[in-house]
């Protein structure tokens, strides 16, 4: 086979690929989910075939890991939407029109029924939703477990596949955006998410002790702004502050403000993170935020996981660049 060949090759399934893709656009997301996981899992996969189970066990092994893993994070959640967003509803139609703030003998009333009214709808339409998308996620979530299961079972072949279609002499750039591939997909899979269950753990202990009636939903929220970059969980901790400062109650603000600081939205930081940080792509915060903003705008959620990958790889090629010019300059010196 020739090069021209091959590369002729490459270039149609490039639009096969494309074609495919706008044909599946409704499930791209899911797809796009499933590929990172599966890349993630191919090391898991391999440790399992050294180990002595065949192939085949071992990508069913991975894959039923993968799945686990994704409905023990969206468990929570899903519990929160369905069974307190009754509660929650509930609550904000209790609040009266108007409310009066009175802190250190200042005064101030604030109108409540446009946002009552606005908060009612949204909560309305979520639930609505909610229940009318559940057999789609249900389509969703086969799909993502067969694409799994088939990119698993088929590692070395669809590596072999790719790699071939490469000039040698570009292989190890290849070989590096992989590396930085994996690298920071563990940091947006298994970092973070290792990160927000310690946050949820040390959420519900707190919330509980402090009578909150919804501890369970506040520490579910706490967990999921973990994946908010740079802000966190304290945007939850600010916003609880605030609301008890509104009420009148300093003394509870400035208690929620310093332990939920301190316990939700600095110490998982610090005690998990350290532990698995040098498995990551080392990506800077500022880089990351960028990735996961421009990369939810625009994509909407699978932006969260494509933003800061894209941004990543960009560093990488950049650093390759940089290494590759710097080794001219030299030689040409």
């Amino acid at each position: 086979m020739t090069l021209d060949r091959r590369y002729v090759l490459g270039g149609i399934f490039g639009l096969l690929a494309l074609g495919a893709a706008v044909m599946l656009a409704d499930i791209l997301a899911t797809v796009f989910f499933a590929v990172t996981v599966a890349y993630l899992l191919s090391p898991l996969r391999e440790e399992l075939t050294r180990r002595g189970l065949s192939a085949w066990q071992a990508s069913l092994g991975t894959t039923a890991t993968g799945v686990l893993a994704v409905v023990a994070l969206a468990l929570p959640l899903v519990v929160v939407v369905a069974g307190r967003l009754d509660a929650v509803i509930s609550f904000l139609l209790s609040l009266p029109p108007t409310l009066t703030v009175d802190i250190y003998g200042l005064s101030a009333t604030i109108t409540l029924a446009d946002a009552r009214a606005v908060a009612v709808a949204y909560g309305r339409q979520l639930a609505r939703s909610f229940a009318t998308v559940v057999p789609v996620l249900a389509l969703k979530l086969t799909v993502f477990v067969m694409v799994v299961f088939a990119l698993l079972s088929h590692t070395a072949e669809t590596h072999r596949a790719l790699i071939a279609l490469v000039p040698p002499s570009y292989r190890d750039v290849v070989r590096a955006l992989s590396r930085r591939t994996r690298a920071t997909l563990f940091a947006i899979y298994v970092l973070q998410a290792a990160t927000a269950a310690g946050t949820f753990v040390v959420a519900l202990v707190l919330f509980f002790l402090l009578g909150y009636p919804y501890f369970l939903t506040l520490a579910v929220l706490s967990a999921i702004l973990q994946f908010l970059p740079v802000v966190g969980p304290s945007l939850l901790i600010g916003l609880l502050a605030v609301a008890h400062l509104v009420v009148g109650d300093p003394a509870r603000a400035a208690l929620v403000f310093v332990l939920g600081g301190i316990l939700v939205a600095w110490l998982p930081d610090v005690v998990i993170r350290p532990r698995l940080a040098r498995e990551t792509a080392d990506l800077p915060g500022s880089l990351y935020f960028v990735g996961f903003v421009g990369g939810l705008l625009t994509l909407g959620p699978v932006g969260v996981i494509a933003g800061p990958l894209a941004v990543a790889l960009v560093i990488e090629m950049a650093d390759l660049l940089s290494d590759e010019l710097n080794q001219v300059a030299v030689s040409e010196d």
